[in-house]
């Protein structure tokens, strides 16, 4: 085995390392946001996404690369979020063809009872990683990152 050989062993175990993490991350927030607040982790991202933007609204397609969906899936994941009245779809002023994805006040005090639930697990997870020997230099380095502003 040569040297570049050994560069791709290197990151494609870099990769099952992250992989396993988020696995452990994504399983524990599922269960935890399902259970106690019927929201699922690709619903909290969105509600949470909305949450953080000025004026609380997005453009579809924004909102797409923000939950990392397909823009079709992105659509349906919508449509259910405004049949449960917790975001609402209005028509961009300017561009008839636009289309902004905006939280309703249900939508806003759900994430506001779901962000507890999401940052304990994480904290949590996050701990279990760092007794994990696998993991814990990839929980270091999350940990190291800067923090948004």
């Amino acid at each position: 085995m040569g040297i570049g050989d050994d560069a791709v062993e290197i990151r494609a175990q870099g990769w099952r390392t992250l992989a396993a993490l988020h696995g452990l991350i994504e399983t524990a927030l599922e269960r935890a946001l399902q259970s106690e607040h019927d929201l699922s982790v690709v619903e909290y991202t969105v509600l949470d996404a909305l949450s953080r933007q000025d004026g609380w609204h997005m453009r579809m397609r924004q909102l797409a690369r923000a939950a990392a969906l397909s823009g079709s899936a992105t659509t349906r994941l919508v449509t259910r979020l405004e049949e449960r009245g917790l975001l609402t779809r209005i028509l961009c002023a300017d561009d008839r063809r636009g289309i902004y994805t905006e939280l309703t006040p249900a939508g806003s005090e759900l994430l506001a009872r779901a962000r507890p639930t999401h940052d304990r697990v994480l904290a949590d997870t996050l701990a279990e990683g760092e007794r994990t020997p696998e993991l814990a230099p990839l929980v270091d380095a999350l940990h190291r990152l800067p923090t948004a502003r």
